[in-house]
């Protein structure tokens, strides 16, 4: 490929990148002050400074948008987690759960917003299969406990930790990363022992 052609993808490819980021900021900085319903394309686009043709070259909408944005933290949540391995023997879960929330201080702002404000339920399902595949909750709990139950079960964790999570974030993370996964880790494992183990 010559050399002229090369550095006009480069070229293309930075404005690309720079145009995502202008909108999505843009877009970020909306939903801080409303729900998402209530912003316009029209909204985003003259916060950015941007043309209409680009935003729709790159999303669908205002919730295409979101679920982008929602896809690329969980993805980066995933590939922040990809060497750290749950099974290696000096491995613990409250250390998992410390780790995922060190990664949650480290987006407080964006991760507060699509949790606490005008996210959607979606990122919450995300967070919670995060969560399942790292056998950081229980799946199958109590030998006489059935599949289905063994799955509300799941559910009852899973959303009590996306709830202190929430509170954690809500409160402006002064109880430390530590403590906090150590206080879910807690209630998970005592919780389980007291109501599910038989």
């Amino acid at each position: 490929m010559p050399n002229d052609q090369k550095k006009a993808e480069k070229k293309v490819d930075r404005r690309v990148k720079y145009s995502k980021m202008v909108i999505k900021n843009s877009f970020i900085k909306l939903l801080k002050e409303k729900s998402i319903a209530k912003i316009t394309i029209k909204e985003i686009c003259a916060l950015a400074d941007v043309n209409r043709a680009t935003f729709y070259a790159h999303y669908i909408d205002q919730y295409d948008l979101l679920h982008q944005i929602e896809s690329d933290l969980v993805d980066d949540v995933k590939d922040y987690l990809a060497n750290y391995d749950p099974n290696a023997p000096d491995r613990t879960t409250a250390e998992m759960l410390e780790k995922i929330l060190e990664y949650i201080k480290a987006n407080a702002e964006l991760v507060d917003l699509l949790l606490n404000a005008n996210g959607d339920i979606s990122f919450e399902e995300d967070i919670i299969m995060i969560l399942a595949r790292l056998d950081l909750l229980p799946t199958a709990i109590g030998k006489d406990m059935d599949q289905e139950d063994a799955e509300y079960a799941f559910l009852f964790f899973a959303n009590g930790c996306i709830g202190v999570i929430k509170q954690w974030l809500k409160d402006g993370m002064t109880k430390p990363t530590h403590d906090t996964a150590l206080l879910i880790y807690d209630l998970i494992t005592k919780g389980q022992e007291k109501f599910f183990l038989r």
